[in-house]
């Protein structure tokens, strides 16, 4: 950054999931001189609220993604919004938050002057899986792609380890078990499936942000493990 340039304004959207949580952390430690917007559904507390007074981040309360205010000027938005269908309850209710909350608020995000924006998907995305989950996040891979941005950064991890119940989160039993499962394996499995690090697909996409590669990149796994060492 050269002496005369601005800060990069950075939107945040998904902050009290692994990723985000785990960006926040990585915000706080490096300080990073740029103003920082929390976008939430509802007022934080405890451990997410700790994080984001640590990453000097201002919150802007939105209970309904689905009708989002005027943002504030923002240039880099950074998504990391994602549920389960067994936590939404439905393949409709996952489908609002994997598709259309994104869309929505990249829409947003783009439409108050962001001209970067790092988006997680997952491993599989695509609009011609017969997997409905995978279908969902290549459905949302397409959609924030036509919207225009300068450089478009997608990440699609693998499994995520990360302590769900230290940050606050309700642990997920099934990925719980996986973790336990491969864990001893892990030298055996190809890094494109391994599990990986929240921390490093959140420092990952930070980078990216920062680089400004223009243009869609993919991120697939592999990719993420290698960009987001520190």
């Amino acid at each position: 950054m050269s002496a005369t340039s601005e800060p990069r304004r950075l939107l945040l959207a998904g902050t009290s999931g692994l990723i985000g949580q785990s960006l926040l952390g990585v915000l706080a430690e490096h300080r990073l001189p740029r103003p920082v917007w929390a976008l939430l559904r509802r007022q934080p507390d405890g451990h997410l609220a700790e994080a984001l007074t640590k990453a000097m981040a201002r919150t802007l309360v939105v209970p309904d993604l689905s009708a989002l205010p005027t943002m504030p000027p923002v240039d880099d938005v950074f998504i990391a919004l994602g549920t389960t269908i067994q936590v939404a309850g439905s393949e409709a209710a996952f489908r609002q938050v994997d598709l259309d909350a994104v869309q929505a608020v990249a829409s947003a995000a783009r439409a108050a002057g962001a001209t970067r924006l790092a988006v997680v998907s997952a491993l599989g995305a695509s609009t011609r899986s017969t997997v409905f989950y995978n279908r969902v996040k290549g459905e949302m891979e397409e959609a924030v792609s036509a919207l225009g941005f300068d450089s478009l950064t997608i990440a699609r991890p693998s499994l995520l380890a990360g302590d769900r119940a230290a940050l606050g989160q309700p642990v997920r039993p099934g990925e719980r078990w996986a973790l336990r499962l491969t864990r001893p394996l892990q030298a055996l499995i190809p890094a494109s499936v391994r599990p990986i690090e929240a921390r490093r697909v959140a420092v990952a996409l930070l980078r990216a942000l920062e680089s400004g590669a223009p243009g869609r990149v993919i991120l697939e796994s592999a990719a993420l493990t290698r960009q987001g060492a520190d």
